[in-house]
């Protein structure tokens, strides 16, 4: 009898620990309405002083806002934002392991139990470039921010 007892208790344990394991997890980003994705590595890794305004679409894609300076020079400016959804499902669920053993203990027993949880976050890029008058990248600016 206390071999069976032993057993039930290392087959709850397992199943109780197993249970408790994430079932699901959702990660899903919605990025801005065109789908262009500007990061703060690209503009890093790819957008240099001398740049031609083909070369920064190309890696950029087409700016959110054109304006001009004082001096009427092009100010180029990628405003980008980001919906980060997260969500997790955990169940604990241990009635099936313990069904296959009702006849031993001699009655039902079944527990069982869920929990989620989910969060979102956003995320915001600004990307300035500003031109000089030959249409060359004179200078560039980010600010990144999450909240």
């Amino acid at each position: 009898m206390r071999r069976t007892i032993a057993a039930f208790a290392v087959v709850v344990s397992a199943a109780m620990a197993a249970g408790c394991m994430p079932q699901g997890h959702m990660k899903n980003v919605r990025e801005a309405a065109d789908g262009d994705r500007v990061t703060v590595g690209t503009v890093q890794k790819e957008i240099r002083v001398g740049m031609s305004g083909v070369e920064v679409i190309e890696q950029l894609g087409s700016p959110n806002i054109v304006q001009t300076d004082s001096e009427g020079r092009e100010v180029w400016i990628y405003d980008k934002f980001a919906t980060e959804s997260v969500a997790q499902e955990s169940r604990a669920g241990i009635g099936a392991l313990i069904l296959g053993l009702t006849p031993i203990l001699g009655g039902g027993v079944s527990a069982s139990g869920s929990s989620s949880a989910s969060s979102d976050s956003q995320r915001t890029l600004t990307v300035i470039i500003k031109f000089d008058t030959g249409s060359r990248v004179r200078d560039f600016s980010y600010h990144t921010s999450r909240f």
